[in-house]
């Protein structure tokens, strides 16, 4: 019996095991992510290697702490057999404490390690590459010690704020204490039952959540809406060789009018009239962006560059019809997710056992939400649920990065930093580090609360609804499975409470919300707004192409601009055939209905 007993304890041992390492494969892809990220968008001109480091760093810990969320639902729901209702044998209250226990370490660990990140490290790294003055340096006024002291100046400011929001948490009455007792619940008594110090900790959490969730809706949702779009309107109106014909044959007659013009005028003792000297004028800014878009076409072929390089080049041309299909499948993904949010916000509305007093809490699903329905029915197929859920993440961690790259970093209506592949400045790429840090904040509780509530708060786990034969062992389903139900909040009847282990995450998020209702009730309705956001951003994107204003053209909008006719917004896919080829299919001829003009 001993031997049975240890063997499954071995297989127990053995399944955690193997979630643990699953989820640090996954950091270590991170690492690489957050490398590439970094060295993607910073720009090359201001390279500095202290923020690259900072930002790649910061980038692997996010991305570490957003895809906690499946281990953590992974490891709660491997304790359960899902199938009678009952934990498995070697799931003793023991080991599940210690697997609990090991996730808050981990999860406090990585939140900890984040806000240092976010309010200490990158700030001072940002002073101190702002304290940077290349002419004081070369005349010697300027060391290594008055930049360090420069920057740990200005980084005091964050270290007393991170210290006032500890001290308002440890000492102000926690709000939710008193509507507390009006509730019977034992998962609501228990999230109650905390010290000063986790009370302390939940504040600071709740408020850094709440900013987090009014960045999401605008990042988040817009992003959510631009991302599958922009895959669909990747594919270029007009190829690589065929651009550089005509832009040859363009320029090749723009030159000869200035010769006309000119030639024309010569001699002429009252000089170029008015007229002419405009059109000399356009043809002029008309020459050089025809030069520009002849050097961006060359390198778009990759002339003069390796082989290597020009058959990434092709593979990339390959893979584009199959950009547009994951396009397609993106929008049907955002789409689905939208709806299941919208259901899940009716439902918890209409029906949560406590309204905005915890947050407005949902005892169970009472609508059928097809996100949730999902991760329920894959669980089937091991680990399929969590591969979803760890790529339903990403889907939300890359949309607030495309919201960022498209909005920029704004103070109310100015833009103060622009976000652009190899052109953003290591200011931008710290304050945006830190903005996607209070962002997967807001990510991780819309994901627990509205995308897959009962899903990511129990995983696959479900108990038996009948009474047990006696009191100190657990009802027994396996004639009744009729009776097995899936777990919710609602725990307070027969032997739920021992079968049923909330998700550490969603565990916290409900303390948070429980504790302090302020925060809880910003957070709910704030997803209708995050709604709203995706629904304006998708439908004025399908229908009308954004128009860039006169007043923020520049060069570098220009050099966007040209860039762009590689990646337009028509889809034509004989366009990716002549740049798989390396040649056009016709000779320099004027491209009809306007394509390849400047305007």
């Amino acid at each position: 019996m001993s031997s049975a007993i240890d063997i499954m304890a071995s297989a127990g041992y053995i399944q955690t095991s193997l979630i643990w390492v699953a989820y640090a494969v996954a950091v270590g892809i991170a690492l690489i992510i957050g490398a590439l990220v970094t060295f993607t968008w910073q720009d090359h001109r201001e390279r500095s290697v202290l923020v690259s480091t900072v930002a790649t760093i910061s980038l692997t810990a996010l991305l570490a702490t957003v895809l906690l969320l499946p281990v953590d639902i992974a490891l709660v729901s491997s304790t359960t057999d899902a199938a009678l209702g009952v934990k498995k044998d070697w799931a003793t209250a023991s080991r599940v404490q210690d697997i609990l226990f090991t996730l808050k370490v981990v999860y406090y660990s990585l939140y900890s390690f984040d806000a240092l990140l976010c309010l200490i490290v990158i700030p001072f790294t940002y002073f101190f590459y702002e304290e940077y003055d290349e002419v004081e340096e070369q005349e010697g006024n300027q060391t290594f010690g008055s930049r360090l002291w420069g920057a740990f100046k200005y980084t005091i400011a964050f270290i007393l704020l991170v210290v006032i929001i500890f001290l308002v948490g440890f000492f102000v009455p926690a709000a939710g204490r008193h509507e507390g007792k009006h509730l019977d619940l034992d998962f609501f008594k228990r999230l109650l039952d905390e010290n000063h110090g986790e009370k302390a900790i939940t504040f600071g959490v709740g408020l850094l959540i709440t900013l987090g969730t009014l960045l999401y809706i605008l990042y988040t949702g817009a992003g959510l809406a631009l991302l599958p779009v922009s895959f669909i309107k990747s594919a270029p109106s007009v190829s690589a060789p065929q651009l550089s014909e005509n832009t040859a044959s363009q320029l090749e007659q723009n030159r000869e009018r200035q010769r006309q013009l000119e030639m024309r005028n010569a001699g002429r003792p009252e000089g170029m009239s008015q007229k002419d000297r405009r059109e000399l004028e356009a043809l002029a800014r008309e020459e050089r962006t025809l030069v520009r878009r002849e050097r961006l076409a060359a390198e778009a072929q990759g002339e003069g560059k390796s082989f290597l390089v020009r058959a990434w080049t092709k593979i990339c041309a390959i893979f584009r019809p199959i950009k547009l299909l994951g396009g397609i499948l993106l929008i049907i993904i955002a789409l689905l997710t939208w709806v299941s949010m919208l259901i899940t916000g009716i439902d918890k509305a209409a029906n949560s056992v406590c309204k905005q007093h915890c947050g407005y809490i949902l005892a169970h699903v009472n609508v059928f939400q097809p996100i949730n329905w999902i991760f329920v029915q894959t669980a089937r197929a091991f680990p399929v649920d969590y591969i979803l859920m760890a790529l339903l993440i990403v889907l939300f961690l890359s949309s607030s990065i495309s919201g960022l790259a498209s909005i920029g970093i704004r103070f109310l209506w100015l833009r103060i930093f622009q976000i652009r592949k190899g052109r953003t400045a290591p200011q931008a790429l710290l304050i945006a580090t830190v903005l996607l840090a209070l962002i997967i904040l807001g990510i991780n509780y819309a994901v627990v609360m509205l995308v897959a509530p009962q899903y990511a708060s129990f995983g696959t786990q479900t108990f038996c609804d009948l009474p047990p034969h006696h009191a100190d062992e657990q009802p027994n389903c396996r004639n009744h499975l009729e009776a097995v139900q899936p777990c919710s909040e609602w725990v307070d009847r027969h032997f739920s409470t021992q079968t049923c282990t909330p998700t550490v995450m969603s565990t916290f998020l409900n303390r948070v919300t429980l504790t302090w209702p302020v925060f809880g009730a910003i957070d709910f309705w704030a997803q209708f707004a995050f709604l709203a956001v995706f629904l304006i951003v998708f439908l004025t994107t399908l229908f009308r192409t954004p128009q860039m204003s006169l007043s923020e053209y520049d060069e570098d909008a220009e050099a966007d601009e040209e860039e762009g006719l590689l990646a337009s917004t028509s889809r034509r896919f004989g366009a990716t055939w002549q740049d798989i080829r390396g040649k056009s299919g016709r000779n320099g001829t004027e491209p009809s209905n306007g394509e390849g003009s400047h305007n």
